[in-house]
C-alpha cells in the first residue's frame, strides 16, 4: 500500500505564484497514492477558483472515500475558527485524507491551540515576530486494506515552537486506543527524527521535504506505531506546486 502526506500550500505554485487546477489534479495522480493525507486545503475558496480541493484530488487518484475537516472558514484576512461537524458550509480551509480502500470508521479529533499571540523567529528576521495561530485537528480512518485494517491518522501541527510537539502527544494520546496497525502522517512542523521520539512511534519516510527547491529540513513525516514496515526508500517528490515536497511511501503490514 502506498502511503503519501502533501502539504499543498491551496495548490499554489512558488514557480509562477498560480493556482493551476490540472497542475494540482496531475500532482496527486503522479503520486499514485492509495491513501493520501493533504494539508492547507482550499473549499470553495476564491484563490482557488472556487473549487474543492479534496474532491478534485479524490477524483484524480480515485479515492472513493474522503474527508475534509475544516479548521477555519471565511476567506483569508477574515479567518473565523470553524465550529460544529468542521464542515462549515461557507468557503473554509483545512485538511483532508483520501482512500482508495474502504474506511470501517472516521474521526475527527480536535489538537490544543495557543490562544495568545507567541513570538515566532522567521528565516532572515533580525526579531521574532508575534503571531497568533489557527485551530488544528486530525483525521483518522480505519482503512480495510488490502492486507487487513490499518489506522490512518492525518494533521498539521502548528508552526510554533514548543506547541508543535504539546499537539503531537496529545494526538498520540487522542489515538490510543484506535486499532493497530496506525500511521500517523502529515506537516507535522517539527524536524528530524524529533517526531518519532516525541510520539514514541517508529519513522517509515526519511527524507528532506522543505523548502521545495533545496529541502534541507524533514517537517512532513510518515510514523508508525504497530506492524507496519516500508518497501524500499522513501521518496521526497516536487510536484511542481506547493513549498513541500510530497513524501511517499511503500509499505507493507
Amino acid at each position: 500500500m502506498r502511503l503519501a502526506t502533501f502539504n499543498i500550500l491551496h495548490a499554489r505554485s512558488l514557480g509562477d505564484g498560480q493556482v493551476d487546477l490540472d497542475r494540482f489534479t496531475a500532482a496527486v495522480r503522479d503520486l499514485d497514492a492509495d491513501v493520501l493525507a493533504l494539508q492547507e486545503v482550499d473549499r470553495d475558496q476564491p484563490r482557488s477558483h472556487g473549487a474543492d480541493l479534496t474532491v478534485l484530488a479524490a477524483e484524480a487518484m480515485g479515492a472513493p472515500e474522503h474527508r475534509f475537516a475544516a479548521v477555519l472558514h471565511g476567506e483569508p484576512g477574515l479567518w473565523t475558527a470553524a465550529t460544529g461537524d468542521h464542515q462549515p458550509a461557507t468557503a473554509s480551509y483545512g485538511i483532508a485524507l483520501l482512500s482508495r480502500h474502504p474506511v470501517r470508521e472516521w474521526r475527527v479529533l480536535k489538537l490544543p491551540v495557543l490562544r495568545r499571540r507567541a513570538p515566532v523567529m522567521w528565516p532572515g528576521n533580525r526579531w521574532p515576530a508575534l503571531v497568533s495561530d489557527e485551530p488544528r485537528a486530525a483525521l483518522a480512518a480505519v482503512v480495510q486494506g488490502p492486507q487487513g485494517d490499518v489506522t490512518v491518522v492525518a494533521t498539521h501541527l502548528t508552526f510554533i515552537p514548543g506547541w508543535s510537539t504539546r499537539q503531537l502527544r496529545t494526538l498520540v494520546s487522542h489515538v490510543s486506543g484506535l486499532p493497530r496497525p496506525l500511521v500517523l502522517m502529515g506537516d507535522l512542523n517539527i524536524g528530524g527524527d524529533r517526531p518519532a521520539r516525541v510520539s514514541g512511534m517508529r519513522a517509515l519516510a526519511t527524507a528532506a521535504t522543505f523548502p521545495v527547491s533545496h529541502p534541507l529540513r524533514q517537517l512532513d513525516h510518515i510514523l508508525a506505531d504497530g506492524p507496519v514496515e516500508p518497501v524500499g526508500a522513501a521518496r521526497a517528490i516536487d510536484t511542481g506546486l506547493s513549498d513541500h515536497r510530497a513524501l511517499v511511501v511503500d509499505v507493507t503490514y
